[in-house]
């Protein structure tokens, strides 16, 4: 078979017909127990647990087959773990590559939940975590140690969107034998390749951009081959299991993730351009801008973007910006992000959840998640936000 382009693969991916019995998307399949009827057929079973072969329910039923097959096919690796929600991806496979006595390399921007579960439950494990700037680059070897296994990755950042050097960062750490992990969740599992960049495994919160519809909780961590084996074991011995109906509207999610993408980059994209030359803003971290840290990998190893990117604004305080939020018609205000729907959050004191990468806003920091209404409304909505926030200002100067 020739290789197949990506709108192709996201089409097709896990609709082998062992897991669709023919029909066009595969059935839920709903199971605890698998019963055989020879022992030959269960000695087969559990031979084979660990393989796609139907063994008990938490090992994973045709539904999780099928989707983590077209996991592995869009993101690479040769296997996926499924996960009740990111967090859970990120800390279950953190734990199958850490001990009493390890140390990690945490990126200073990482996800908030992230940092809790170094600061809380691996310090208490004996796991000892260091923070570094996400543009570290070949200074990432002054902070290894001989008891440093695992570099973890999260590229663009949280709110502050910096893009990593993953290429650099990944081969220092492979010559001294570390796992490199990467929240793989901004570029979706089609916008970045993390197996061509040297990544051992690639996480997902796919509540997010796979799903699209934020009506499901669920995680997904790809591995290659050194690493799937030891993925795999783990976190079945964790309890780590998902339902197959989430699953089946992860996969239905997933059919529509390439059109869904190329309009929240397009709407993205020209509502950053209009926050750009707004008055109430210093500077737009969008990865696909200049003006956001890190762009050049992004422009080196990206294939595109999405809707979630952060402005800073020239200033604001509490009462002002809750007068901006507060009044919004299309922004909603709420946790996640990856929806059709389009979310506002305001963060005053970034600084407070960074350990070494402290940066010198002039402002507090918009994140904005742009959905998929027409992009002119969401501007408009922008507009009369800022005008609110500009009355409060005015009233308080």
């Amino acid at each position: 078979m020739g290789k197949k382009a990506l709108e192709t693969k996201i089409v097709t991916a896990g609709r082998a017909s062992k897991w669709t019995q023919s029909l066009v998307n595969p059935p839920v399949s709903r199971a605890s127990t698998i019963v055989f009827d020879t022992v030959e057929e269960m000695k087969h079973a559990t031979a084979n647990r660990g393989n796609k072969a139907l063994f008990y329910g938490r090992r994973g039923t045709n539904t999780h087959f099928a989707f983590q097959e077209a996991m592995v096919e869009l993101e690479g690796g040769v296997g996926c773990a499924l996960y009740p929600c990111g967090t859970a991806a990120i800390t279950n496979a953190m734990l199958a590559f850490v001990k009493a006595g390890d140390h990690v390399l945490m990126v200073d921007g990482v996800y908030e939940p992230t940092r809790n579960f170094c600061d809380t439950i691996l310090d208490k494990m004996g796991v000892e975590t260091t923070y570094y700037d996400p543009l570290i680059g070949e200074g990432i070897r002054d902070l290894i140690r001989p008891n440093t296994t695992v570099l973890f990755l999260e590229s663009p950042c949280s709110i502050t969107m910096e893009v990593q050097d993953v290429p650099t960062l990944a081969r220092i750490a492979h010559e001294h034998d570390m796992t490199v992990m990467l929240d793989n969740t901004w570029a979706s599992p089609i916008n970045f390749q993390p197996f061509e960049h040297g990544v051992d495994i690639s996480i997902q919160a796919a509540t997010k951009y796979v799903v699209g519809h934020s009506d499901v909780m669920l995680g997904t961590a790809v591995a290659n081959e050194k690493c799937w084996a030891q993925l795999r074991e783990s976190s079945y011995l964790m309890g780590q299991c998902t339902s197959p109906d989430d699953v089946y509207l992860a996969m239905r999610g997933l059919r529509t993730l390439g059109v869904r993408l190329k309009q929240h980059q397009e709407n993205s994209l020209k509502v950053a351009a209009w926050l750009a030359e707004r008055p109430e803003v210093d500077r737009v971290l969008h990865p696909a801008f200049e003006s956001c840290d890190g762009h050049e990998y992004f422009k080196r190893d990206f294939k595109g973007c999405n809707g979630l990117f952060s402005v800073v604004l020239n200033r604001g305080n509490s009462e002002a910006l809750a007068a901006m939020l507060d009044g919004m018609e299309h922004f909603s205000m709420g946790f996640s992000w990856g929806g059709f729907e389009s979310l506002i959050l305001a963060n005053e004191n970034i600084n407070s959840l960074r350990t070494v990468a402290k940066r010198d806003y002039a402002g507090p920091l918009l994140r904005l998640h742009i959905g998929l209404e027409n992009a002119d409304d969401l501007i408009a909505d922008l507009e009369r936000g800022f005008d609110r926030l500009n009355s409060v200002l005015a009233k308080t100067a």
